[in-house]
């Protein structure tokens, strides 16, 4: 049994708890990094509960709170505690599955629970070579795009580093402008996580690059670890004025990681259109997919 009343907030200083966690149960989905929730934490207030050597997360957006887990060691009746819990206090869709060996244990458990596939949460995973070398046929006009960005704006590529970060908030001002952030309730909760993330860019490890067109940031991504294979892209933006910008900023990240991490993860598409044929475009090695659980699925579960 476990209670709505065990969750307490992610704060910066549960750093130790999810690294401890993840080392040892690494994740593959964005959603669980540590970096994800602190930086959306003003949007999703995430919180988390221990249940015996494991821990559940909850997340509340607009009233409606979800749950991902048991993390870690879990055996059916830890796993059957969780479910419980999402049907007493969970939103509409009120259990998140983000990796195989949990989707397999709940299917295992409530063979008659229907599990949905959320397409449109399911994050990109590429190979960093691929993404680095853009070899083959496949990648061949955006090489020609490529080619083109260089010939015409002559971009140079630095590491995104502490005494850079005021212009990268310079950046982003300059992009939401041009984005009409404050406009958009999708945008300026965007904007509010990348403050964060740039404000608390070296206690959240992160790394990134910045591509300069006329001596001004044109372009840039913000990344870390996600686990030991996979480094993660929590947020790459890049402005109109040079055509081009998203595709340098997406070569030189992959450049930045390449021979340390095989895989890179793009996030997902959010089932923006556009979004989703530019992530196809570069040809993903595979999907980190995501299974839901509507609440009054998982009431009658049992029935």
């Amino acid at each position: 049994m476990i209670s709505i009343d065990e969750f307490r907030p992610v704060t910066p200083g549960d750093r130790t708890v999810f690294a401890d966690l993840y080392r040892r149960h690494p994740p593959v989905h964005s959603d669980l990094s540590f970096t994800t929730m602190l930086c959306w934490n003003h949007y999703a207030h995430y919180e988390y509960a221990r249940l015996g050597e494991g821990v559940v997360i909850m997340s509340t957006v607009q009233g409606e709170r979800s749950f991902r887990g048991p993390i870690g060691p879990s055996d059916h009746e830890a796993l059957e505690a969780v479910l419980d819990l999402a049907a007493r206090e969970g939103g509409k869709v009120a259990y998140y599955l983000f990796d195989d060996a949990t989707l397999d244990k709940v299917r295992s458990l409530c063979p008659a629970l229907p599990l949905s596939p959320d397409r449109d949460f399911a994050d990109y995973v590429y190979r960093t070579e691929d993404l680095a070398a853009l070899h083959g046929r496949g990648y061949l006009t955006i090489r020609k795009h490529l080619n083109r960005f260089r010939r015409e704006c002559g971009p140079a590529v630095e590491a995104v580093t502490p005494p850079l970060l005021d212009e990268v908030v310079e950046f982003l001002e300059r992009w939401c402008e041009w984005r009409h952030c404050d406009d958009s309730p999708v945008l300026a909760e965007e904007k509010t996580a990348l403050h964060y993330a740039i404000t608390h860019f070296e206690d959240l490890g992160l790394e990134g690059i910045a591509v300069r067109v006329e001596d001004t940031i044109a372009g840039c991504a913000l990344y870390d670890r996600l686990n030991e294979e996979t480094a993660v892209v929590h947020f790459e933006k890049g402005l109109p004025d040079c055509e081009g910008i998203y595709k340098a900023v997406n070569q030189e990240t992959a450049l930045s990681l390449a021979g340390r991490y095989p895989y890179l993860n793009r996030e997902s598409d959010l089932g923006i259109p556009g979004l989703r044929e530019a992530k196809l475009r570069y040809h993903p090695h595979h999907m980190a997919r995501v299974h839901t659980a509507r609440r009054t699925d998982l009431e009658k579960r049992h029935l």
